[in-house]
Formats: structure tokens, C-alpha cells, sequence
């Protein structure tokens, strides 16, 4: 590999692993997650562990530095699915020492039973989904936990696993600023390490998305609401030793998520399971891969093809660009002004770039570009600028 076909190096390696099985259907939620009554876990742990063989046998000579079992719900595999998956990771690539294992999970009693199970395996990083702190709104955006539940959960993760994040949901139905900074200080004070904090988004073709086209999705708060919001969370968690290194998430200092940071950083990573989409540099060049989004047929197109993939795809030097410009800007490291040229073949637009100095949106130091605090809020709009 010569030159730019080394660039994913500055953003490191990683495996994501998709569990595309729920209990239930949350109606926000656009991802590929499918709600059945029976898995056969060794039949799918077989189908993942093959397509893990695969493509460490495309990549070889370039160890792990994370994994990530999202979903879906992959709290819902079994903690021999888990074992299985790291295993034929750790065999295919071999791991770093540091090697961060995540793995997405719900706070049920079902669920928090297999917590030690998942730490025996090599989860060494639970992100949970407890998603609000107070049981009405848990059955408005159709979660199966109670807080108590939550909290219960979130006790035994604690104990099980050095590292633990979760998930919350604001800017929600009838939510206003005194309820949301309330809640939010109560989360900091569970909090270990991490929070992802997301402005609740009404995606079409989501249950939420079907009530609001017919008008029926009341008491959402407007747009100068939810900037308030926005604007109180950062205030609260900075004050708090949580300040973002992303737009949604928080964490005190040397516990971001490496993972994530693989997708912002634009490394490299494999992914495996239904609906899955990876980035690979090969010997041709930058691949982009995506995978059959349901279940039953990607799971075919394992077992009877050796291959689950339905897309791959070169990616351009240009448009690796455009993809490092979106990611990047979304942190608070910014972006390597360097890396971007060589990527795209010609820097940025100077007198865009002092245009959005000018007013106040990004800042420019020792050869990064930095989304300001005032700038990270209108992000779309900085891209376009940039990226024109």
C-alpha cells in the first residue's frame, strides 16, 4: 500500500458486529432492527464468526484496537454468541493490549442477567440504553425498562465492567428546560465514565415519524427550545468534568469511545451482520461495504455464498474527503487541515474559511479546523460552506 491508501492509520482499526434482533420495536427508531419470537444463536454465531474469518483474511497484519456489538439489542445474545464472536475476532486479527470490547445493551432483568456472562467473554464496555429517567416517558418512546430497573441495571454494570456509558433522550414530548437540566443532573450523578446525550429526531418511516406526518405526535418542543436544551446540556456536563469531544457525547478525559473515534477519525473497520456497513482499505484502494439488510436473507447469503456482503464499492480520494470533513468537524479535535489536502488533492476555501472565522462558527489553530460551541450547533451549515 503506497501513500493515501495509508491514511486510515491516523484513525486506527476496529470491528463493528450488528445484532439486528429487538424484544420490541421503539417507535423513534430508524435502525435495521427486526422484533422475533426464536433465534438459533449457534446458527447466527456460526454466520458471524464465518464472516469475521473473511475478512480478517482480506486485512491481515493489522490487530484490533476495538469491537463493537450494536443493534438491534445484542444484550439479547446469548454470552456463548459473545465468546464466539471475540474469539474468531482475536483469531483472525489478534488485538491490541489496549483493546476496548463494547457491547450496546437494555436494562431489563432478562438482560442484566447475562452482564458477567458478557464480561467473561471480553466485553470490558457496556453502553446502556436507558434513554430517560422517568417511567412515563420510558413507556412514550416504548422502552420495556422501568427506572428502577435502570438504576438496578446500572448498579450490576458498575460492578462487572471498568468502563460503562448510557444513553439518554431529550427535547422530548412535553419536556421542558427545568425538567431536562433536573434530569440531567441526576445522570451525571450516576454517571462513570460516558454519556450519549441525543436530541430526540423524528425519522420517517418510524412509528413517531407515521404520528407526526398525521399530526398526532403532540407537545414536542420547537427549535428554540431544543437549542436551549442543547445549549443547557453542554453547560451542565462541562461543569460536571463530562465536556463533549463529540456533538452527543460526553466523557471525562481518556474514556471517549475508541470505537466511535475509528468511525470519526476515518479509520478503518470491518463489519459483519445484517445491514452492516464497514470501510476497508485494501490493495485497490478504499472499499466501502454494506451488507444484506435482513436477517434471514443476509443470513442465506452467508451460508450458502460465504459472503453476507451485497455491496463493495471503491470510494475516491475526493469523496474520502468529503467523508473526513463530515466526520471530523463533529469533534471537538477538529480537523487535520494536512490530512484533508492530501485527501481531496487542494485545501480549503479560504475566504469561506475567514468568512466562518469571522463569525464566530469555527476557529483555526496549529493546523486544525474546530467547530466553535456556538458553530457545532449549526454543523450542516458549516459543511456546506466548507465543503463547497
Amino acid at each position: 500500500m503506497t501513500g493515501a491508501s495509508q491514511d486510515w492509520r491516523a484513525g486506527g482499526f476496529g470491528l463493528y458486529v450488528h445484532w439486528p434482533f429487538c424484544a420490541a420495536k421503539c417507535p423513534y427508531c430508524d435502525f435495521n432492527s427486526h422484533v422475533t419470537a426464536h433465534v438459533d444463536q449457534r446458527r447466527w454465531a456460526a454466520a458471524l464468526t464465518s464472516e469475521i474469518a473473511r475478512l480478517a483474511a482480506e486485512t491481515p497484519d493489522r490487530p484490533l484496537g476495538s469491537i463493537f456489538l450494536g443493534g438491534g439489542t445484542p444484550s439479547l445474545m446469548e454470552p456463548e454468541t459473545v465468546d464466539a464472536v471475540i474469539r474468531a475476532a482475536q483469531a483472525g486479527w489478534g488485538f491490541r493490549n489496549d483493546i476496548e470490547i463494547s457491547l450496546e445493551a437494555n436494562p431489563t432483568s432478562v438482560e442484566k442477567g447475562r452482564f458477567r456472562g458478557f464480561a467473561e467473554a471480553g466485553v470490558n464496555r457496556l453502553s446502556m440504553g436507558i434513554q430517560a429517567m422517568n417511567d412515563s416517558d420510558l413507556r412514550r418512546l416504548g422502552r420495556l425498562h422501568s427506572v428502577a430497573e435502570a438504576r438496578a441495571a446500572f448498579d450490576v454494570a458498575r460492578e462487572v465492567f471498568g468502563r460503562v456509558s448510557f444513553d439518554l433522550i431529550y427535547a422530548r414530548q412535553g419536556q421542558d428546560r427545568a425538567a431536562w437540566r433536573a434530569e440531567l443532573r441526576t445522570a451525571l450523578d450516576m454517571a462513570v465514565d460516558h454519556l450519549s446525550l441525543y436530541q430526540l429526531t423524528i425519522e420517517p418511516g418510524t412509528a413517531f415519524g407515521s404520528r407526526a406526518a398525521a399530526g398526532t405526535l403532540r407537545d414536542l418542543p420547537d427549535d428554540d427550545l431544543s437549542a436551549d436544551m442543547y445549549f443547557d446540556t453542554q453547560e451542565i456536563c462541562e461543569a460536571a468534568g463530562m465536556g463533549c469531544y463529540e456533538i452527543s457525547n460526553h466523557a471525562r478525559a481518556g474514556s471517549e469511545s475508541r470505537h466511535n473515534l475509528v468511525y470519526w477519525r476515518q479509520g478503518d473497520w470491518a463489519a459483519v451482520g445484517p445491514g452492516a456497513h464497514g470501510r476497508l482499505t485494501l490493495p485497490q484502494g478504499r472499499m466501502a461495504t454494506e451488507a444484506h439488510r435482513m436477517p434471514g436473507a443476509w443470513l442465506a447469503a452467508v451460508e450458502a455464498e460465504g459472503t453476507g456482503e451485497s455491496l463493495r464499492e471503491f470510494i475516491p480520494h475526493h469523496e474520502q474527503a468529503t467523508e473526513y470533513l463530515l466526520m471530523a468537524l463533529r469533534l471537538t479535535e477538529g480537523l487535520d487541515e494536512a490530512r484533508y489536502a492530501a485527501l481531496a488533492g487542494h485545501g480549503f476555501d479560504e475566504a469561506a474559511v475567514g468568512s466562518l472565522i469571522e463569525l464566530g462558527m469555527i476557529r483555526r489553530h496549529a493546523g486544525r479546523l474546530h467547530a466553535t460551541a456556538e458553530g457545532r450547533p449549526v454543523l450542516n451549515a458549516i459543511l456546506r460552506e466548507l465543503a463547497a
